[in-house]
């Protein structure tokens, strides 16, 4: 019997995705492993029991976690599934850890090797296993099919014996892999698109897609940007500048999408309450930075707000969530490429190499500690205060230091909306 590989169905309820596909359990499978799959993991992503038996995997129960070698998920492990695992299992999930310094050591205590997806640093070899990359890539084409669903008009300008349509204006703020990927959707639909970042890279990207760039490009804003393609918090005048630029521009616009995200710090805010004053009744907000502060005054994490105004603020949780039949084929794939490294094919079994620098990257706990550079002082070291790097920040800082990516998620890299770097989100 070869060492088994245990996915799970998702305690949370609001997790309908699932961290395996028919296509991953049968290239698993083929590598050596014994493939067990909770009863009904993947209905919430339409892949019924069926379908992953036929691929060759055993459908099982949550009690079969105890049997794992590694075990797949999508969330970070609670304490009554990590009473269910084996000391020294590897367990790969979304972790997000910044905040939850007590959840990683809970991981530590229970003996499990736990790696987090979202460290995967930012490097050619690591592209198909960036699910920062892969998950933004399908909230940014959600957020725009959220956005037409509140907006009561049409969006794309029509003409007719009867009169002509406006294009709905749409604005989208912090261009990352979300971000480019609402302008193309956006564009696709008709929309008249504008966009703006601090990064001066994604000006050109942004144009390419056929929306206009606006931003206040002074000196900070040339030199807004991290060796990682990532975004910087810019200075209290920068802000004062492009909010005022933007407090206009924003008067005028349909539908705004927020996506901005600084690796380590809460969500900045974009758009004050005056701003949100300022639209036309029946305006939407999307804000998908909700779930880290939120870019935008007034919106609620998982509510539709309307203002009084008549201005909805929508402030979905777990937007890739929203597609998740979509959105976890992509995820299977980047945990599989992942793992695949950490496979010694001749022995079939899992072989992890410590000193690569995927593990490097991405390992949290291992034999009983909390191994990451991030993570592993203030594990030895008792808190007498909060953490300083604020909950929900899902981007890791340690991935600030890797040489921007001049191909599939690099923000200096190509123009397609699914190829940048996840400086925002």
């Amino acid at each position: 019997m070869g060492q088994i590989i245990f996915i799970p169905r998702e305690i949370d309820p609001n997790e309908p995705r699932v961290a395996a596909s028919p296509e991953t359990v049968k290239r698993l499978a083929g590598l050596g492993f014994d493939v067990i799959v909770e009863k009904g993991a993947g209905l919430g992503s339409r892949i019924p029991d069926q379908d992953f038996a036929t691929a060759g995997g055993t459908i099982g129960t949550a009690a079969d976690a105890r049997k794992a070698d590694v075990v797949l998920k999508v969330r970070r492990p609670t304490d009554a599934e990590l009473k269910g695992y084996k000391p020294g299992a590897a367990v790969i999930a979304i972790m997000d850890p910044y905040g939850n310094d007590a959840a990683v050591a809970a991981m530590a205590k229970a003996g499990i090797t736990a790696f987090s997806m979202e460290f995967m640093p930012r490097i050619t070899r690591a592209q198909v296993m960036d699910v920062l990359s892969s998950q933004a890539n399908l909230a940014g084409y959600q957020a725009v099919i959220d956005a037409a669903g509140e907006y009561d008009r049409a969006l794309p300008m029509m003409m007719t014996a009867a009169g002509t349509v406006p294009a709905a204006k749409t604005f989208i703020m912090g261009v990352g892999v979300a971000g480019l990927q609402a302008i193309a959707t956006a564009r696709r639909l008709g929309a008249v698109v504008t966009a703006t970042d601090v990064r001066p890279a994604v000006k050109e990207q942004v144009q390419s897609l056929g929306a206009k760039f606006l931003a206040v490009e002074d000196e900070e804003f040339k030199a807004a940007e991290t060796a990682g393609g990532y975004a910087k918090e810019m200075s209290k005048e920068y802000q004062a500048k492009q909010a005022a630029l933007t407090a206009e521009h924003i008067a005028k616009q349909d539908i705004v999408i927020t996506t901005a995200l600084i690796p380590g710090r809460p969500a900045p805010k974009l758009v004050s309450a005056a701003m949100v004053a300022s639209m036309k009744p029946g305006s939407v907000i999307i804000d998908l930075a909700v779930e880290r502060g939120g870019n935008v005054e007034g919106a609620v994490p998982g509510k539709v707000v309307t203002t009084e105004n008549g201005v909805k603020i929508v402030g979905h949780l777990n937007v890739p969530g929203r597609v998740a039949a979509s959105a976890s084929l992509l995820y299977a794939k980047n945990l599989y490429a992942f793992l695949e490294t950490m496979v010694d094919k001749a022995a079939k079994q899992l072989a992890i190499r410590r000193d690569d620098e995927l593990v490097k990257a991405t390992m949290l706990t291992d034999g009983g500690k909390v191994v990451h550079p991030n993570f592993a002082k203030a594990a030895e070291e008792p808190r007498t205060e909060p953490a300083a790097v604020p909950a929900k920040t899902m981007v890791a800082d340690a991935t600030e230091k890797k040489p921007a990516r001049k191909s599939a998620t690099g923000k200096s890299a190509a123009k397609s909306p699914s190829s940048k770097s996840e400086g925002t989100a």
